[in-house]
């Protein structure tokens, strides 16, 4: 561990080898392309599959009216085509399985639906009166606190800032789509059903599958060896899996193979929400906050709640003598929003740590040292003293590499038809581990030691980075190692997400390899094998852990048109051991890179009278390139938690994209004396 080893399975992508979900060799292939409605809410009167049925190469039209009855239908966006009912405009309503994609996608077009609409309610805003706590419909949320009398300490304050941010729709594109392949084989000889899918969790997604299917778990293998990207989209089953699944009853056992395509992404992968912040903070002359309020207000769809936790970090980022946050939440007739990176702390950060440069400023005092004055010396929300805590080195070390003192007050450097202004925010993000993973180790004739354990790489490197945790527990060298993932049939694990993936699975890698070591010793015959689950980490009750980290950004922005430009970003992360310098380096900046995109250009733009999201693609809804950032760097701390885990790691995978987006607010204002509250950042916000 510690080593820049190259990625294990660099050469298989390189070379075109490495197997995605679409690319599996099955036999005799179908192929389904989906019907999706076009009312955001409704009910179908009648849907006509006469010419689709009737075009050269259909196999099956699949509808509500032909469609198999699922076992268990509690999570709905998981009941597909089980009634007549719209909840959303791009909702699954059948779907085409053809002998190509191309027969199938122009037969999806000819089936013709009539609907019966509804009144539909998609407009979000704080004016609406339907706003509820999550708590009371979910006993398991615990995203609300109110310390102190919040009210009287910003009635005291010397200084207050009481502003509303807001953050848009963004949406989850991996390079590779979602997509699954479904082979239905009831006939008693290995599995009912083969899905080879992009996901974060084969286990996962077996799990919540089998029993809408109205199968046992052994029933069902989930195949994923490979993913291109899944950014939390992909840590849980959608409707597609069980659409794909559905559809392959009807094939006579043929494969049914479905790729979403990247416009229906935008309604079935699941999105984060848009929120609206109300940040008020009180604080004394000497910077010294007495009061920090967040109200968070979100949606949710009429389907299914998910409550993205945004105010969770304000619970614990600074001291506050007083403190509340709660969440307020609206269902409507959207799409299902769901997980997407770093949800709740990503947009939850960028409302608090803007609040703070505006205190900053009221105060005339310097951003870092705002922060550095208000650092909590044991967890506010819990009490609980810190694993590590490091974010004031953060701040310092990149203040230092950045070139924090050449700062000045907002407006003041142009060089040319450009404004220049420097920004900084704070990142942080928790450790997460997730119990119920297994591996086995075991010694084979080869002199090789075979570890298996059922993760997902998603394009992190959990090839390298877990065989090189299994090798240094063996103390053996990474070529004596084999490591077999991506599949049910090996040992359960946790999903990937929630950067818990290499924490918790090297965690089981560890006790697996100690159990070996105990059981076998250094020299094991071939055939020798053991097994060990996740240990439980008492360390867990006694300490707070999460990562911090400092994020910097540069930014012109030209004087005449409101251009923004960013020459430079930097973090620095406190985030345990790092395992590979490289894969976390990659981890890093391309959360930053992507804090920067939903700084200045994400933005789904929703239509409130046809119900969708209209720049629902690559050509119009924009993201962040190589070509908008020029130089971006990401460095830790050295440093090792012996709290959290036997690799004293704490995870990379999100902390990245936290407070990279208010560092180029921040960065903005300082360039202009313009601060913009509601992302992105556009140039028409900032021709005034």
């Amino acid at each position: 561990m510690g080593t820049a080893v190259p990625r294990q399975d660099g050469p298989d992508k390189v070379r075109g080898t490495a197997t995605y979900a679409y690319e599996q060799q099955v036999e005799r292939p179908t192929y389904l392309h989906a019907v999706q409605s076009t009312v955001p809410r409704g009910r179908i009167t009648d849907i006509d599959t006469s010419a689709a049925e009737a075009l050269t190469g259909v196999v099956a039209v699949l509808t509500h009216r032909n469609a198999p009855k699922l076992a268990d239908t509690d999570n709905r966006e998981l009941a597909v085509l089980q009634d007549d009912v719209v909840s959303f405009r791009g909702e699954l309503i059948g779907a085409v399985i053809a002998e190509t994609p191309e027969v199938a996608r122009e037969a999806a077009g000819l089936v013709r639906v009539h609907y019966e609409t509804a009144a539909h309610d998609t407009v979000f805003g704080t004016e609406r009166d339907d706003f509820y706590d999550p708590a009371s419909a979910d006993d398991g949320f615990g995203g609300n606190t109110d310390e102190g009398d919040v009210e009287a300490a910003l009635r005291e304050a010397e200084v207050v800032v009481d502003q509303t941010y807001t953050t848009p729709y963004e949406h989850n594109n991996p390079m590779e789509p979602h997509t699954s392949i479904a082979v239905w084989s009831p006939s008693g000889d290995g599995p009912t059903l083969t899905l080879y899918d992009s996901t974060q969790g084969v286990h996962v997604v077996r799990r919540t599958i089998a029993p809408v299917l109205g199968l046992a778990e052994d029933e069902v293998r989930v195949v994923a060896p490979y993913v291109g990207g899944g950014f939390g989209s992909k840590g849980l089953p959608h409707a597609h899996n069980v659409l794909v699944a559905m559809a392959a009853q009807l094939t006579d056992g043929r494969p049914v193979k479905f790729a979403m395509t990247r416009q229906q992404m935008f309604s079935l992968a699941g999105y984060r929400t848009p929120t609206i912040q109300r940040v008020r903070l009180g604080a004394s002359r000497d910077g010294r906050l007495t009061a920090l309020c967040n109200d968070v207000y979100e949606q949710s769809s009429t389907v299914k709640q998910f409550v993205e936790t945004s105010g969770l970090a304000s619970r614990y980022m600074y001291d506050a003598e007083s403190r509340r946050v709660q969440h307020h939440m609206t269902r409507l007739d959207v799409p299902v929003n769901s997980w997407m990176r770093a949800p709740g702390e990503m947009p939850g950060m960028v409302a608090p740590e803007i609040a703070l440069d505006e205190l900053a400023c009221a105060l005339d005092r310097d951003p870092i040292e705002l922060r550095l004055g208000n650092e909590p010396p044991v967890d506010p929300k819990t009490g609980k003293p810190w694993s590590v805590r490091r974010l004031s080195s953060c701040l310092e070390e990149g203040a230092s590499r950045f070139g924090w003192s050449s700062r000045g007050p907002a407006g003041s450097r142009r060089e040319g038809d450009w404004l220049v202004g420097l920004g900084v925010a704070s990142s942080t993000y928790p450790l997460n581990l997730i119990p119920g993973s297994v591996c086995e180790v075991s010694f084979g004739s080869d002199g090789c030691y075979a570890v298996r354990i059922g993760a997902v790489d998603i394009g992190t490197g959990t090839w390298t980075a877990l065989a090189q945790v299994a090798a240094d527990a063996l103390e053996v060298p990474l070529s004596d190692v084999r490591l077999e993932i991506g599949d049910t049939s090996l040992p359960s694990a946790s999903v990937e997400g929630g950067s818990s993936g290499l924490a918790s699975w090297g965690s089981t890698v560890v006790a697996a390899a100690r159990a070996f070591r105990s059981e076998h010793g250094s020299a094991p015959s071939p055939g020798a094998s053991s097994r060990a689950e996740m240990p439980s980490n008492p360390a867990e009750e006694e300490y707070s852990m999460h990562s911090f980290g400092a994020q910097f950004a540069e930014v012109r922005v030209h004087a005449d048109t409101g251009e923004v430009r960013v020459p430079r970003m930097l973090g620095v992360f406190s985030v345990g051991r790092i395992v590979n310098p490289a894969t976390a380096r990659s981890q890093l900046i391309g959360g930053m890179v992507w804090g920067l995109s939903a700084a200045l250009f994400e933005e789904g733009y929703f239509d409130h009278h046809t119900g969708h999201v209209v720049n629902h693609d690559l050509a119009d809804y924009h993201v962040a390139t190589n070509a908008d950032v020029l130089d971006v760097e990401a460095v830790w701390l050295d440093e090792s938690d012996p709290h959290a885990n036997p690799m004293g790691l704490r995870g990379i995978g999100e902390i990245g994209i936290v407070g990279s987006p208010a560092a180029v607010v921040n960065a903005v204002y300082n360039a202009t004396g313009i601060r913009v509250r509601d992302l992105p950042v556009t140039p028409d916000k900032l021709l005034r």
